[in-house]
């Protein structure tokens, strides 16, 4: 977590203007100075490697098979206000149906000879553009510092498309770090839950600092729900309270909100293939496949890691059903009847791969390309784990830097497939 974050989750958040110009200059001079003096730096965890990867392949197609012949609020997500019998598949496809909406309005009011990008009416003071400018190139030195391969990817993009990537990228790491970085010892429920306030403060359009103003801007100029935010917010209380889930369908809810969610946030921004014939719809459905499937990648890794931790996230009654306890899994032996559940677990993974790869291709062209390399090497993980014999106790899975440039051709040529027909 930057030092930003642990400053204001332990003090009470000021309340800046709106920014109309006014607030967005004093909140940018005002972080300038901060930011100067406080360190960004923060450390790599486990879920901060899915952010980095979520990241970048947070754009792909699932097909949801089942329709729902109803929606409910998606604010039933992160907030469950009533004992609705809503399978965790279903409480997610609503913020899918929300993300979509949205940007399909925005198509409809947009001349097909425009960027996907929505202008502020907000008057501009002098010197706010050079502020705001320093705010961007923030989060990307924090994005080239700590996703050095995604960085690279962003180059290719429009440089506004890049820029608002960089300040989501940077909002998620920072929320992330809030249970994952240095200072996750002194995080209280309570301070998620002015990091959530703060985050309300932020599509309002009111900045504490800098790298906040960057995502105000982002957020008024492309159709990004607050949704997706709020639910990653969810993600880390989960991680305050719950260390074991009973199945799948908990553990699913969960992926979305450390990983999917990232995939709502970013589609928006690098933008749909004006030539596609999909539907914005399967293309956020892939945006989650693929999130769900890096966050089961980095838990299929993880095992060891997180046993030492004392947690387990793998579906206990898929456990029980294989033999298997946490007992076993503390043990860290490779026996047979771990092997065979192994399988099973990466099978999963690969489906949803399968899912999410379907839709890369839908993207605009020049969002393709760190896609696909993202996910054919996340993907390549899993292969590690089973060249390892399923010994994900000791040793830890990953994939040199060798294979990492042999797959950046197979990325650019699947990269410059045509779009649906």
């Amino acid at each position: 977590m930057s030092s930003v974050a642990v400053l204001w989750v332990a003090a009470s958040s000021p309340n800046p203007d709106p920014m109309n110009t006014c607030g967005l200059v004093r909140a940018l001079e005002s972080s300038r100075v901060l930011s100067r003096c406080q360190n960004q730096r923060v450390n790599n965890g486990r879920r901060n490697q899915t952010t980095q990867t979520t990241w970048s392949s947070s754009s792909s197609v699932m097909s949801f098979r089942r329709r729902r012949s109803s929606v409910v609020s998606s604010s039933l997500v992160a907030h469950p206000a009533g004992e609705i019998d809503l399978s965790s598949e279903e409480k997610v496809y609503n913020v899918v149906l929300r993300q979509a909406a949205l940007v399909n309005k925005q198509l409809r009011s947009t001349s097909p000879v425009l960027d996907d990008v929505k202008k502020p009416q907000d008057i501009v003071r002098p010197g706010s553009l050079s502020l705001l400018a320093e705010a961007y190139d923030r989060c990307g030195e924090v994005c080239a510092e700590y996703a050095k391969t995604f960085y690279l990817g962003t180059l290719l993009m429009t440089p506004e498309r890049r820029k608002a990537i960089w300040a989501i990228y940077v909002w998620c790491r920072r929320t992330d770090e809030l249970v994952d970085g240095p200072n996750a010892s002194h995080i209280t429920p309570m301070a998620l839950d002015r990091w959530e306030a703060r985050l309300e403060d932020l599509f309002h359009g009111r900045a504490f600092d800098m790298l906040d103003a960057a995502l105000a801007d982002t957020v008024t100029r492309y159709p990004v729900d607050i949704q997706p935010f709020r639910d990653m917010i969810e993600g880390m209380r989960m991680d305050l309270r719950k260390s074991r889930y009973n199945n799948f369908d908990e553990l699913y809810l969960y992926c979305y909100y450390v990983a999917g969610t990232v995939g709502l946030m970013s589609v928006p921004v690098m933008g749909i293939n004006p030539k596609s014939k999909a539907t914005t719809e399967s293309v956020y459905n892939a945006a989650l496949a693929l999130g769900i499937a890096n966050q089961l990648t980095n838990i299929l890794r993880d095992v060891g890691e997180d046993a030492r931790r004392g947690r387990v996230y793998l579906p206990q009654d898929e456990l029980v059903q294989a033999g298997l306890s946490d007992e076993d899994i503390f043990a860290g032996k490779v026996t047979d009847k771990w092997r065979n559940f192994m399988r099973l677990q990466l099978k999963r993974a690969r489906m949803f791969f399968d899912e999410a790869e379907k839709g890369v291709t839908e993207l605009d062209a020049a969002s393709r390309w760190p896609v696909w390399a993202s996910l054919l090497l996340y993907r390549r993980i899993l292969d590690e784990i089973e060249a390892n014999d399923y010994n994900n106790f000791t040793k830890r899975a990953y994939v040199g830097k060798v294979k990492k440039i042999a797959a950046l051709p197979l990325a650019y040529a699947k990269s410059v497939v045509k779009v649906s027909s």
